[in-house]
C-alpha cells in the first residue's frame, strides 16, 4: 500500500453512466434537503450539528490519509449519493467502505456501481489487501449491495455500533480481499 498522502489525492473515477468526483458547493443544500430521510438519519447520519458545509469540506480533504471519499454523480452531474473508503490503515492495508444513495435515486443500482468502482480503486490504486463493509442488520438494502459487489458475509457483530437513532445495533460484517 502506498504511503498516506501519496495515493490519497482527490481524484475523479469514471464508471458506466456515472462518476465518483469531489463534492461541489451546491451539494450542501442538496444533502441538507435530505437530512430528514429515515434511512440517512439512522444508517448514515450526517453531521450531528447540521454543518453540511463542513461535512462536504471534510469529504473533499484527503490530506489526513485516513479516507478517500466521493460524491456519486450521474452523467448529467446530478448528486446521487456518496461512497467512501474510510478507516484506511496503511500498515494493515485495510479499509472499510461506506455509501449512501439519496432517496429519489435508490433502487437503480447506483450504490452497487459506486461500491464496485471504489473497491477497484482500493485494491488497484491504494494497494489495499482487505476492504470491509459493516451495516446494521436491519439495513437489508446495504446487505444486498454487499452481496452484489462480492463482499462475503463473515458474521454478525453484536451491539457493535450506535447509529443515528441513538441505539446500539447488531451489524453484519462483509469483506473482500484483493485476492478474491
Amino acid at each position: 500500500m502506498a504511503e498516506p498522502g501519496v495515493f490519497l489525492s482527490p481524484t475523479t473515477l469514471t464508471g458506466e453512466g456515472f462518476v465518483l468526483a469531489p463534492f461541489e458547493a451546491g451539494d450542501v443544500a442538496v444533502l441538507a434537503g435530505h437530512a430528514h430521510d429515515h434511512d440517512l438519519r439512522v444508517f448514515n447520519p450526517g453531521p450531528p450539528d447540521g454543518d453540511w458545509a463542513g461535512f462536504v469540506a471534510r469529504r473533499n480533504d484527503w490530506s489526513s490519509g485516513d479516507h478517500a471519499s466521493w460524491a456519486i454523480r450521474d452523467g448529467a452531474g446530478t448528486l446521487l449519493g456518496s461512497v467512501s473508503l474510510h478507516r484506511l490503515e496503511p500498515l494493515d492495508a485495510t479499509a472499510d467502505i461506506g455509501y449512501f444513495v439519496l432517496p429519489p435515486f435508490r433502487g437503480r443500482g447506483w450504490a452497487t456501481a459506486a461500491v464496485r468502482l471504489a473497491t477497484r480503486y482500493g485494491f488497484t490504486t491504494a494497494g489495499l489487501a482487505r476492504i470491509s463493509i459493516y451495516h446494521a442488520v436491519d439495513n437489508e438494502a446495504s446487505c444486498a449491495v454487499a452481496h452484489r459487489c462480492g463482499y462475503l458475509l463473515e458474521g454478525t457483530t453484536r451491539s457493535s455500533h450506535i447509529y443515528g437513532d441513538g441505539r446500539r445495533h447488531d451489524e453484519h460484517l462483509h469483506a473482500r480481499l484483493a485476492t478474491d
